[in-house]
């Protein structure tokens, strides 16, 4: 590459040479030559395409009737964000533009970081020695040098010399100075810092024409990975071309329209800080999705979705101590043409073996064995078996929580568990659990609301809600997506977390997409099914994240540093968006109409609870 390059530059200035030669033979023509030359009519094509006239000065120069002035950059800022020169490009007016990579041996430039290595070390000791605050500059400089270091030596990055020329064309010199500023402005706000090529104009003019020849030669030392975000076209579309809205690329302002039933799997996770509009965004895929036919069912921890399943006619379920809506962990599924009875029975067996750790705490594997004998005794005590037909079962067929309760009471060893257990037969928790079921999913829109329970009860209700839905799933296959707000509720709890992880593995065969959401990043990704649930899910939204968090974040979906600052400074509905290996950066829009639905903001919600007062008042008048 090396060897090219000398042979490139060799050529071109051979090149010179004999245009320069050619410049001497036509100046020392004498006039009447020349004259001669012109009344013949002769003429080559410089002179057809040459200017009238070059007038230089020290910061701009004057080719015919047009003012030019060359800008290269001088220096660039610690994180380079992909595509930052497109505004450059994107400006409305001309301007030519000149990138030039000149590599570097490899082994020249670990030599001299390792000089730079040991010297910005030496001076941290002799700072340390001598009793001086420690430098954060220094540090900082040492471990990019470091990283640089290592990138290098196993051959993962490059390194180049790097020069970048602008050229700004103006009709008169108050117009030059305007773009120029235009130019300027823009580069700075991104921490990117131009010069004028002062009394070097006519090599910077000479440097951004398509020869190739790099004669300002004003360049930064820049290795793979910076470099490449400089290429200015790059446009990172990430549309499957049908589907729902999900936002604008941030890159190209291009739309973001996907189907998630027809990726791999139809499920997704949002992770975001509080406050960053995860809740907005999924109120708004919710009510996309239910304009395509979907059926939406909701676990909502925080009452953030009640606003819009009033609004869409959806039905609400407010699960607490004194409430009226109950759901009997007993049920079954009605049986399907997949599955025989005898593993649904199974399988809902484990999973009550599950929810009772949760409400038992902490349980031997001897108790083990007793609550599986002892709740397959509880079904046998209402004629339940492996040979019954579940779709004749009604829902006061089922056992409770009080048949459990009994069983455990006559069983030897069971002392401790039935003690146990009374808090939720016989005591404060009797009435939220301990119930036939009485809900039936016959709207488009379920929201299950779980605010006004007990911290304690939350990741049981959640598992029991989940068990519900589960069944329901498992009963009729329709289009569905299942949304679990505050999922790192449940990850607190090894058997609550496989129950989730479970639901997501399965539920695509069932034409059921799940929507899991998290602000606590880090109790998620502690469980070891949190990883696996981000994995078997084919939309990933990242939105603002908290310096706490980020590191996780980045190592869990594998972010570089200029995404992790991207996530960082991102406003409200601004993230990144991943489907399958695709991502891009992503701003959630919606219309006024939408706004006015899924808005969680309080000061919005009274407004419109206002609207609605007034428009009743006038309505009765």
């Amino acid at each position: 590459m090396v060897k090219a390059m000398n042979l490139f530059n060799r050529g071109q200035q051979e090149t010179a040479q004999g245009s320069s030669a050619a410049d001497f033979s036509l100046a020392s023509m004498t006039a009447r030559d020349t004259e001669a030359l012109y009344q013949k009519g002769i003429a080559t094509v410089r002179d057809l395409i040459a200017p009238p006239a070059v007038r230089l000065s020290p910061n701009m120069m004057q080719v015919g009737d047009v003012f030019v002035r060359t800008y290269f950059v001088i220096a660039y800022p610690r994180y380079l964000s992909t595509n930052w020169f497109s505004p450059i490009i994107n400006l409305d007016f001309s301007m030519d533009t000149a990138l030039f990579v000149h590599p570097i041996d490899t082994a020249n430039i670990l030599k001299q970081l390792r000089k730079s290595s040991t010297q910005v070390q030496s001076q941290i000791s002799i700072e340390a020695e001598g009793g001086k605050v420690r430098d954060p500059m220094l540090e900082t400089a040492f471990q990019d040098i470091e990283a640089l270091r290592d990138k290098l030596q196993q051959g993962t990055e490059k390194f180049f010399r790097f020069g970048l020329y602008i050229t700004v064309y103006g009709k008169d010199q108050d117009d030059l100075s305007e773009k120029s500023s235009a130019v300027e402005s823009l580069l700075e706000a991104q921490l990117v810092y131009v010069k004028p090529a002062i009394l070097r104009m006519d090599q910077g003019f000479a440097s951004t024409r398509p020869l190739g020849t790099d004669t300002l030669d004003v360049a930064n030392n820049l290795n793979t990975e910076p470099l490449s975000t400089t290429f200015p076209f790059v446009s990172s579309d990430l549309s499957s071309g049908d589907g729902i809205l999900y936002g604008i690329n941030r890159h190209n302002h291009s739309l973001i329209l996907f189907d998630r039933f027809k990726l791999e799997n139809a499920n997704m996770v949002v992770f975001a800080k509080s406050g960053a509009g995860k809740s907005y965004t999924v109120k708004l895929e919710v009510l996309r999705s239910m304009m395509f036919g979907a059926s939406i069912i909701i676990l909502d921890p925080e009452n953030e979705y009640k606003h819009l399943c009033e609004t869409v006619g959806g039905s609400f379920m407010k699960i607490a101590l004194n409430s009226t809506v109950h759901l009997n962990p007993f049920d079954l599924p009605r049986k399907n043409d997949e599955d025989d009875a005898e593993s649904v029975l199974r399988s809902n067996i484990a999973n009550l073996v599950g929810l009772l750790h949760l409400m038992l705490g902490m349980v031997t594997p001897e108790e083990d064995s007793i609550l599986d004998r002892a709740i397959r005794e509880t079904y046998a005590i209402r004629d339940i078996t492996a040979q019954t037909d579940f779709s004749k079962l009604t829902s006061s067929s089922y056992p409770t929580m009080s048949d459990l309760y009994a069983v455990l009471q006559n069983m030897d060893g069971a002392d401790s568990l039935a003690i146990r257990l009374e808090r939720y037969t016989e005591g404060i928790f009797g009435g939220f659990l301990n119930k036939q079921s009485n809900v039936v999913l016959n709207s488009q829109l379920v929201v299950f609301n779980i605010r006004d329970l007990e911290e304690e009860l939350r990741p049981i209700a959640m598992y029991i809600i989940l068990q519900f839905i589960w069944n329901e799933i498992r009963t009729e296959m329709k289009k569905r997506v299942v949304v679990v707000d505050e999922a790192w509720v449940m990850m607190q709890h090894e058997d609550a977390a496989a129950f989730l992880f479970g639901i997501a593995k399965r539920c695509r065969k069932y034409y059921t997409g799940l929507t899991t959401i998290t602000q606590d990043i880090s109790d998620f990704m502690n469980s070891r099914h949190g990883k696996s649930i981000v994995t078997n899910s084919s939309l990933q939204l990242l939105l603002r994240q908290s310096p706490a968090s980020i590191e996780t974040v980045a190592e869990t979906f594998y972010l570089t540093d200029h995404e992790k600052f991207l996530l960082l400074e991102s406003s409200v509905g601004e993230g990144i968006f991943f489907a399958g290996t695709k991502h891009a950066a992503i701003k959630v829009v919606a219309s006024f109409s939408e706004d006015q639905i899924i808005t969680s903001d309080p000061r919005q919600l009274l407004e419109i609870e206002q609207a609605k007062k007034d428009f009743d008042a006038g309505a009765m008048e």
